[in-house]
């Protein structure tokens, strides 16, 4: 698929069909996320694969009862949370680049899942603590989101993007040319 058409067409998924994802595809798209870019090189980012259904059932606690992500999490074969390690990152002019880490190879991650016919949903509204104390997350360690994986059971329709000219500067804040 090429990459341009992936940026276009990727939605968050909520609704997965009761499929199993293969091992292999897990790998790959654990693999892309692998591949991305981090501060100074450092790979901070780790990542938790969670296939077992009470595992999953285990972190469902630490999301709110009206986030909508939660069925999702429930319902999808596979959820992966992105973590990082902020000892494997730093900071500079106050940016925790742990963040901006974990975040590249969290994205990585959900376009190679959509190349492969997969779904995910960024979900980052949970409560930190019960979620690493479900699933034995060391304190040092930060979660920086969680995705359910698993084939599609919906097809969601683009939301409105702002037009490039709102958000693209040439040379001069707010001048906008080609």
């Amino acid at each position: 698929m090429d990459i341009f058409q992936v940026f276009k067409d990727r939605r968050s998924i909520r609704r997965y069909k009761d499929r199993p994802v293969e091992a292999d595809k897990i790998m790959q798209v654990l693999d892309a996320a692998r591949l991305a870019p981090s501060w100074k090189n450092l790979q901070c980012w780790r990542f938790l694969v969670l296939d077992d259904q009470s595992r999953k059932a285990a972190i469902l606690a630490a999301f709110p009862e009206d986030n909508p992500g939660r069925k999702a999490i429930a319902a999808a074969p596979v959820a992966i949370v992105v973590c990082a390690d902020p000892a494997d990152s730093d900071v500079a002019n106050g940016i925790e680049y742990y963040v901006a880490d974990a975040a590249i190879a969290f994205e990585h991650l959900c376009l190679a899942a959509h190349a492969l016919g997969l779904g995910t949903c960024w979900m980052g509204w949970f409560d930190e603590s019960r979620l690493k104390k479900a699933l034995g997350i060391p304190d040092r360690i930060r979660v920086v989101g969680v995705t359910p994986l698993g084939y599609p059971d919906q097809e969601p329709q683009a939301r409105p993007r702002k037009a490039l000219a709102e958000i693209a500067f040439y040379n001069y804040w707010e001048k906008m040319s080609p």
